[in-house]
C-alpha cells in the first residue's frame, strides 16, 4: 500500500546555482571514443550553458584519428544535439560552446608524441590558454599506463604557474596486482592529491544524499547497526545487454565491471562510520576502513557465497532479445558472467554478523539501482490474528535510479474491528520535492575536478581494498567448475541459484518482476523480506 509523503522543506527552497570551475585546459585522451561523445562533451556543454565555465576554459581532444578541429566540432555537435544528457540544446548555445573545443591528432605509442603534445600545449598557453591543465584518460585501461608514463617523461605531469591534475576512468586494473602496478605508475608521475579516480556512481545526487540521510537524522542513526538491522540488499539491475561493448565486457564481466567499484562504494557509504567532516580525506578514510573490514573469501566460501550467471535469449519490455552468446563479437562458448551475486560481511563492531547481499546483472526485468536496509522483525505475539506474510519487517529503501528517493516500509492497522496490521510504504521522491534530480553524475564530477574537490573520487588505498575483496572471488571462480551457461532468461530476475544464496538465510531478494495483487480490494502486496 503506498502512502505518499508530501515532503516539503520547512523553509523557502530555491535551487542553488552550481559554482564555477577554475580556469583550465582539459586534455581528453580518447577524444573520438564513446565516453567522450556520450557523457563528457554533453556534460561540459550543460555546465557551460548554466555559467559554470571560467572564460578561460578550453577542451583539447586527443586521438589517433586524423581530423581538423572543425571536423571534431561537427562530429560532436551531431552527438550532443541528439543526446538525452544535453539539456536545452540550441544552435546559439552550441556555437558559443564549440569555440572552446580543439583537436590534436597523434599516436600515444609514438616516442615523439608526448614531446610534441608538450610543445602544442605551450603554444596554446602563449596564445592565452589557461596555465592549469586537467588530463582525462578516457581510453581503455590497457593504454592508461603508457600515457601516464609518457606525460611524466615529457614533463607534463608538473607545470610551473598552474596546477596539473589527472582523471582516471574505471576499471583501475583487472585484479589486485594490475591495480597496484597501475597505482605505482600513477604515483611516480603525480601526487595523490592531484589524482582523480572517477566512479560516476559517486556523482549521483542520491548517492551523496546517503550521507545526509544517515548522519543528519537522529531518527535513523541510532538503529543503523547489528542490533536492529537484519541484512542489507544492494542491487544494480540493467535491462540492456552489452550494447556493442562485447570486447570490453568479455575481458571484464559483471563482477569487475560493477561490483569491484560501484557496488562496493555503495556498501561503503551505507556502512561507514561518521566522518569528522564532509571533506575528501575524512569521508574517504571512513570508506577505506569499511572495505578493509570485509574479509576475503576462501575457495570454499566463494562456492557457497557467490553466484554467477549469463543471460540467454528472452523478452525484455515485450521485445525479443538475443542471449549473451548471440551478441556480436561474443564467443559461442563464452563463460563471461553477465550476472553476479555476492554475500559479504563487514567484520567490525557495528556490523558483526549482518550480511550484505549484492547483485548486479544485465538483461534483467527492470532498470533499478537501490539499497534496501532490512530491519529485524518485531515479535509476532501481539498480532496473532495477522498472517505472518502481512506483517513484514521495516525496510528502508534508498533509490538511486531511475526514481531517486527514499522509501520506508512500516506497519499500520488495517481498517476494521480487529487488531490486524498491514505493511504500507511511505515514499519520498527527490524530483517531486526539489523539482530536479540534480545535475547528472559526470557534470558533478567534472566540475569537482576543476575545483579541486576530490571528495567524490576514489583514493589509491580504496582501490587496493576493493581488489583485495574481488580478486579472491575471481581466483575462486577460476578453480571451481564453470556453471552451465546460460542460466537465466533475458527479462527474468536472474539465475535461480541467486535465490538460493539469500533464501538459505530465510530471506528473499526484492523481486524485479512485479507480481499482480490477487485481491483487487486490497492495494497492498506482501512485503519482500
Amino acid at each position: 500500500m503506498g502512502a505518499v509523503i508530501e515532503a516539503n522543506p520547512l523553509e523557502k527552497f530555491s535551487v542553488e546555482p552550481l559554482p564555477a570551475g577554475d580556469s583550465c585546459l582539459l586534455i581528453i585522451f580518447g577524444a573520438s571514443g564513446d565516453l567522450t561523445r556520450r557523457k563528457l562533451i554533453p556534460g561540459l556543454y550543460n555546465l557551460a550553458c548554466v555559467g559554470c565555465m571560467n572564460p578561460k576554459f578550453e577542451v583539447l581532444g586527443v586521438g589517433r584519428t586524423p581530423m581538423r578541429s572543425e571536423e571534431f566540432r561537427a562530429k560532436l555537435r551531431e552527438e550532443v544535439a541528439g543526446s538525452s544528457d544535453a539539456r536545452n540544446f540550441t544552435e546559439n548555445g552550441w556555437r558559443e560552446f564549440e569555440n572552446r573545443l580543439g583537436y590534436y591528432a597523434g599516436d600515444v605509442n609514438d616516442q615523439r608524441f608526448h614531446s610534441r603534445l608538450r610543445e602544442h600545449l605551450n603554444q596554446m598557453q602563449r596564445a592565452g590558454s589557461s596555465p592549469n591543465r586537467l588530463f582525462y584518460i578516457a581510453t581503455p585501461a590497457s593504454v592508461a599506463a603508457p600515457i601516464i608514463e609518457g606525460l611524466a617523461e615529457a614533463g607534463l605531469n608538473r607545470h610551473e604557474g598552474g596546477w596539473t591534475r589527472i582523471i582516471l576512468e574505471k576499471p583501475f586494473g583487472h585484479d589486485l596486482k594490475s591495480a597496484q602496478d597501475l597505482n605505482e605508475v600513477v604515483a611516480k608521475a603525480f601526487d595523490e592529491k592531484d589524482v582523480y579516480r572517477i566512479d560516476h556512481y559517486l556523482g549521483k545526487e542520491t548517492v551523496q544524499n546517503i550521507l545526509v540521510f544517515r548522519f543528519g537524522n537522529s531518527l535513523f542513526e541510532p538503529i543503523w547497526n547489528r542490533n536492529y538491522i537484519d541484512h542489507v540488499e544492494i542491487t544494480a539491475a540493467e535491462t540492456v545487454g552489452v550494447e556493442g561493448r562485447a570486447s570490453f565486457y568479455e575481458e571484464t564481466g559483471a563482477l569487475r565491471d560493477m561490483v569491484a567499484n560501484h557496488l562496493l562504494q555503495l556498501l561503503a557509504l551505507t556502512a561507514m562510520e561518521p566522518p569528522i567532516a564532509f571533506d575528501a580525506d575524512s569521508v574517504r578514510e571512513q570508506k577505506v576502513q569499511v572495505l578493509k573490514s570485509i574479509r576475503p573469501m576462501t575457495v570454499d566460501e566463494v562456492a557457497k557465497r557467490t553466484v554467477r550467471g549469463q543471460y540467454g535469449p528472452g523478452q525484455v519490455s515485450g521485445k525479443q532479445v538475443p542471449g549473451y552468446r548471440q551478441e556480436p563479437n561474443v564467443s559461442s562458448s563464452s563463460v563471461t558472467e553477465t550476472y553476479a551475486a555476492v554475500e559479504l560481511y563487514v567484520d567490525n563492531w557495528r556490523w558483526a554478523g549482518v550480511p550484505f547481499y549484492i547483485r548486479t546483472g544485465k538483461r534483467l526485468a527492470q532498470h533499478l539501482s537501490e539499497i534496501r536496509v532490512h530491519l529485524k522483525r518485531t515479535p509476532q505475539a501481539l498480532f496473532a490474528s495477522t498472517p505472518h506474510e502481512h506483517l513484514g519487517p521495516n525496510v528502508i529503501t534508498l533509490r538511486i535510479q531511475p526514481n531517486e528517493g527514499i522509501g520506508i516500509a512500516f506497519d499500520a492497522k488495517r481498517p476494521g474491528s480487529q487488531m490486524r496490521a498491514l505493511t504500507v510504504d511511505a515514499n519520498f521522491s527527490y524530483e517531486s520535492v526539489f523539482g530536479s534530480k540534480g545535475p547528472p553524475a559526470y557534470e558533478t564530477l567534472l566540475l569537482d575536478s576543476m575545483r579541486g574537490d576530490a571528495t567524490l573520487f576514489t583514493r589509491r588505498d580504496e582501490v587496493d581494498a576493493e581488489w583485495r575483496i574481488i580478486t579472491p572471488i575471481e581466483e575462486g571462480w577460476a578453480k571451481l567448475p564453470a556453471p552451465s551457461f546460460p542460466n537465466y532468461t533475458a527479462g527474468a530476475d536472474g539465475p535461480i541459484e541467486a535465490d538460493k544464496l539469500i533464501r538459505g538465510d530465510d530471506r528473499l531478494w526484492h523481486r524485479l518482476i512485479e507480481t499482480p495483487v490477487p485481491n483487487s480490494t486490497a492495494s497492498a502486496r506482501a512485503p519482500r523480506s
